[in-house]
């Protein structure tokens, strides 16, 4: 029982077990799946569908972090994706063909991934700072978004593309697979090959792991490379679930969610171990968050305010510190009851 309360995901998985038990309670419908037309519905299932964006930034971010690195450009990235895409489509004559989705997508994605070599060119090869270097296409990247769709909001009518966020796929939403083959994907190159091992060994100590023959640059460049394209597939599915290119609101802030998501996961912002499984935790927990203020009707202003709250008392159930100080207590506590019922006798 001690190994399970001391593994880095416990206490994460049990924040979220209590804020999906707190939305049953306030809101018994929660936990309520229906079947229409052979597809599932519910707030569960919205929860599955709407993550997958966050889900692929924050897998990316995860990475990243791992490398005592930093991206702040994933949301730039996703409005970047999404020009790109609805571009692409909107001036085919053949919107509708899968090939025409086909080839936007794929050079979508290609893109993104040249994007996030640059940061890690910059970072890797450069030597400049992680938040600097990303930074600059955090700011660049929506005004490249813009030139590329001429500074207007595009807009396509097309089914295939729709499908990505909005379709199902035996009864599931078909954005909730393509989250699944990310982790899968993510999991399999991390914790199965040496390269997991080897981006904790830079990000716990880089110069270390230079001199003992680890190709640190390497790592560290293709995890901005991976971030970015995580990041351009997931403006894939943000522009496929509202139809449109939105520059400005693609990706708004999402970067902090995706570092509050890992945070949240039991991941350090120093580098080094990191938690795959604990960031997909953190993700939902967000997400239900997300949720939990919707329902709860809080005011648009007060909104922030009452996430950090939240979020303040999720970090703080999982304080290494905090706890130490509960169990110091309790025992105290019990020392005090026993010496009084000694003293009775």
């Amino acid at each position: 029982m001690k190994n399970i309360v001391k593994h880095r995901v416990f206490w994460p998985a049990v924040a979220l077990v209590a804020l999906l038990m707190l939305n049953a309670i306030a809101r018994p419908s929660f936990l309520s799946i229906t079947v229409q037309d052979g597809e599932l519905y519910g707030s569960l299932i919205s929860l599955l569908r709407n993550s997958a964006p966050l889900m692929l930034v924050a897998l990316g971010m995860t990475i990243v972090i791992a490398t005592r690195g930093i991206d702040l450009s994933v949301g730039a990235v996703m409005a970047v994706s999404g020009a790109v895409a609805l571009t692409i489509i909107a001036d085919s004559p053949t919107p509708e063909a899968p090939g025409t989705i086909a080839t936007a997508v794929a050079v979508a994605v290609v893109v993104t991934l040249i994007a996030g070599a640059w940061n890690g060119f910059l970072v890797a090869v450069l030597g400049i700072q992680p938040i600097i270097a990303t930074l600059v296409l955090m700011l660049a990247g929506r005004g490249i978004a813009l030139l590329i769709t001429n500074g207007e909001i595009t807009t396509v009518n097309s089914a295939p593309y729709k499908f990505m966020s909005q379709g199902y796929l035996l009864g599931f939403p078909f954005a909730f697979f393509v989250s699944i083959a990310a982790i899968v994907i993510v999991v399999l190159v991390q914790r199965r090959t040496a390269l997991g091992m080897l981006t904790e060994a830079v990000g716990i100590n880089p110069e270390a792991s230079r001199l003992a023959g680890v190709r640190s640059r390497g790592i560290i460049w293709g995890a901005y490379a991976a971030s970015g394209l995580l990041a351009g597939f997931a403006g894939i599915l943000y522009s496929s679930n509202i139809m449109a290119a939105d520059s400005n609101a693609a990706g708004n802030l999402i970067e902090l969610d995706a570092i509050l998501a890992v945070v949240l996961g039991g991941t350090s912002l120093m580098g080094g171990k990191f938690s795959i499984a604990g960031t997909v935790i953190g993700v939902f927990t967000i997400q239900t968050l997300k949720s939990t203020i919707v329902f709860l009707g809080v005011p648009s202003p007060v909104t922030p305010v009452f996430m950090a709250a939240v979020v303040i008392v999720v970090v703080a159930v999982q304080s290494p510190l905090l706890r130490r100080t509960a169990l110091r207590a309790v025992g105290s506590i019990r020392g005090s009851n026993s010496n009084t019922t000694e003293v009775a006798k």
